[in-house]
């Protein structure tokens, strides 16, 4: 079983194929006396950190488990590459700090709050549009429409600048992975750089015009925020740009996507929700993000040698947080594997665990999974997929590239 782990936790097959795999793999990895050892071909290797213990201590205690120098791919970043991706998720403190809090004077519940009325908006334009079109790609015209159009909406991005954003975000994801393969045959460093460089100038000239003329959103609240006379460099704004879009986009998208899947699977779930929408919608929504969890892993770099369960760890080690196995660990979570709505308590790890990383926008992502299914079910109760999805190729977020539907 050793040599099973450690050659599919870096094969794209593995991650796309069968859920059942998957599990009985980290079910392995969390059964294991000590932990296990994972090469990779291009680099050091790392460690598997799969038990929920495991990965809430190592999120804990940053000044140990370095973010830096990246902590969304297993091998390090290409040096071009660096300029464009270094956002506070690949950062410790004090930077990370720095950061952090002069985003979250702007990026707040008040501010989230203030874009209900977006959202319920959206969610009915896009209910409409369902019902109006019919069967469908549900991922297309209905998972992906609403964490952007949010996400846009907020920073005061163009609409004709969505598609752009959109590919932009699917291809860093995609190459996070080090067995990507671009389609035209390019390197990893050149479409990163790419990549990074649009959404970077799309940020920049949007600067450039909020500082000259402010507007009500958070690019305007982000350009002319200032915290102990520090503010955000031009530089630091188009990073937390690059990370919202993709964080935000693709995990609210995939949290839609599997709630869909997940509700046609489980049939009594479904009815139970239906029976009371309003009342169990929340509940269902945290084991929706459980369930799926739609960020994987996060990679940690050691500063020190420390001990975590019995196993010293060496300064320079990676470890990977493996927050999917982490919410299906048996000591946390009764009959893991089930979906359950109104499983209580639920301290699930689907935005992170609590430490200086967990997800800035874990509020916002909530309010939109459960605002559009809301408005979905309650005019289309019998809506459903109609197919077995089709699961994007990547490791590092659980995603959905399409999934048919019908009502």
């Amino acid at each position: 079983m050793d040599a099973i782990v450690e050659t599919r936790l870096q094969n794209l097959d593995f991650w796309t194929g069968r859920q059942a795999e998957r599990d009985a793999v980290f079910a392995f990895l969390r059964s294991a006396r000590g932990p296990v050892f994972c090469p990779v071909p291009d680099g050091p290797g790392f460690y598997a950190l799969t038990r929920y213990a495991q990965v809430t201590e190592a999120s804990r205690r940053s000044d140990v488990f370095s973010s830096q120098p990246t902590a969304v791919s297993l091998v390090d970043p290409p040096p071009e590459a660096v300029e464009y991706s270094a956002s506070m998720i690949s950062l410790d403190d004090p930077r990370h700090a720095r950061l952090r809090r002069i985003v979250s004077r702007s990026f707040t519940p008040r501010m989230v709050e203030r874009l209900t009325g977006d959202v319920a908006v959206l969610a009915r334009r896009i209910a409409d549009e369902l019902a109006e079109r019919g069967p469908c790609d549900f991922v297309d015209h209905v998972a992906v429409p609403m964490p952007l159009r949010i996400i846009c909406t907020m920073m005061g991005i163009p609409e004709s600048e969505y598609a752009g954003v959109i590919d932009a975000t699917e291809a860093i994801l995609a190459i996070g992975d080090p067995g990507y393969v671009a389609p035209d045959g390019r390197g990893r460093s050149l479409i990163l750089g790419e990549k990074f460089s649009y959404l970077h100038a799309l940020m920049a000239e949007l600067g450039r015009r909020r500082r000259a003329a402010p507007a009500d959103d958070l690019v305007t609240a982000l350009t002319h925020a200032n915290v102990d006379g520090e503010a955000l460099t031009d530089i630091e704004l188009a990073r937390f740009f690059s990370l919202l879009v993709v964080a935000g986009n693709e995990t609210t998208r995939n949290a839609l996507s599997h709630a869909l899947a997940l509700l046609t699977a489980n049939p009594g779930q479904r009815a139970r929700l239906l029976a009371d929408l309003d009342g169990r919608l929340p509940a269902a929504v945290e084991e929706v993000v459980r369930h799926a969890t739609p960020v994987t892993w996060m990679r940690r770099t050691l500063t020190r040698d420390h001990e975590l369960q019995g196993h010293t760890y060496r300064r320079g080690e990676r470890v990977i947080l493996y927050y999917n196995s982490a919410n299906r660990d048996e000591s946390v979570f009764e009959d893991p594997d089930s979906f359950d709505i109104g499983r209580s308590p639920n301290p699930h790890l689907g935005f992170g665990a609590a430490g200086p990383h967990f997800c800035l926008g874990a509020h916002l992502a909530r309010r939109e999974i459960t605002v559009l299914l809301r408005e979905l079910y309650t005019r289309l109760p019998d809506l459903h997929a109609t197919a077995a999805p089709v699961r994007q190729r990547a490791s590092f977020i659980n995603g959905i590239a399409s999934l048919p539907c019908a009502f």
